[in-house]
């Protein structure tokens, strides 16, 4: 995809003139909709079903040992975490949990592949917005199960605001690189919008390229990164003040 040309010098947020276009890339979840309130949900309700063999703060701990170790091998999303929610209460119970226990289990992993994904405050308007300043290119970039995120955008009602969505196994420096030469771009001209510094900010910046940082008021623990300043990094409290980035 070529981008095409405004004919007019102007400076992006990346610090270049000249340049006409920029990709900008958001993040999905707990950028665009909840998500991680329904991760903590479950975790809660799971945590209760296993009350008679420890404690929540027990059983969480086991359980991020688990993702954590399964990781590289299941990746992210609902079927990755309800995998490891049956293996670890199987562990975790020395095999004493009752298959009618299990089924519970993963009725509760099934609950977040329908889960509601109304759009954040300001997310649609500010997307719409920005649709209409030319040019941009707005693709959403975000990790985890394809088929799973691509429902969660068309249930948000937002898919039309975008040129594409970009679903990859994890935020890797070079998924970055790939998505920019996708769009026929360079690291330069891109500007990620996300809450994860982990995922959404450093490998950016660590590139060359700019983003925008919309912390969200809880953070799952596997994205958990210590933050920095820097002059390619803003850091925004609502979502409609991309705009005045922009």
């Amino acid at each position: 995809m070529t981008f095409s040309s405004a004919g007019e010098s102007q400076r992006g947020f990346a610090g270049t003139r000249g340049l006409s276009t920029l990709l900008l890339a958001f993040d999905a979840d707990d950028t665009l909709w909840d998500n991680q309130t329904y991760f903590d949900q479950v975790e809660h309700d799971y945590c209760e079903l296993l009350k008679p063999y420890g404690t929540a703060e027990e059983v969480s701990g086991a359980l991020f040992q688990i993702e954590s170790a399964n990781m590289p091998l299941l990746g992210y999303g609902c079927k990755a975490f309800t995998l490891s929610l049956v293996e670890n209460a199987v562990k975790y119970t020395k095999g004493q949990i009752s298959s009618n226990d299990i089924l519970k289990i993963v009725e509760l992993g099934k609950s977040l592949l329908s889960h509601q994904t109304d759009p954040l405050p300001e997310v649609r308007e500010t997307l719409l917005a920005i649709r209409r300043k030319k040019p941009y290119k707005m693709v959403v970039f975000t990790k985890g199960e394809l088929l799973d995120q691509q429902n969660k955008l068309i249930r948000s009602g937002l898919s039309e605001l975008f040129d594409d969505i970009v679903v990859v196994s994890d935020k890797t420096r070079q998924e970055y690189l790939k998505l920019c030469a996708m769009f026929d771009t360079d690291i330069t001209h891109l500007v990620m919008v996300g809450n994860s510094f982990k995922s959404d900010i450093e490998p950016v910046l660590q590139l060359g390229g700019s983003a925008v940082h919309i912390p969200f008021y809880t953070t799952w623990k596997h994205e958990e990164a210590e933050e920095y300043e820097h002059y390619r990094l803003r850091r925004i409290e609502s979502f409609d003040q991309l705009l005045h980035i922009l």
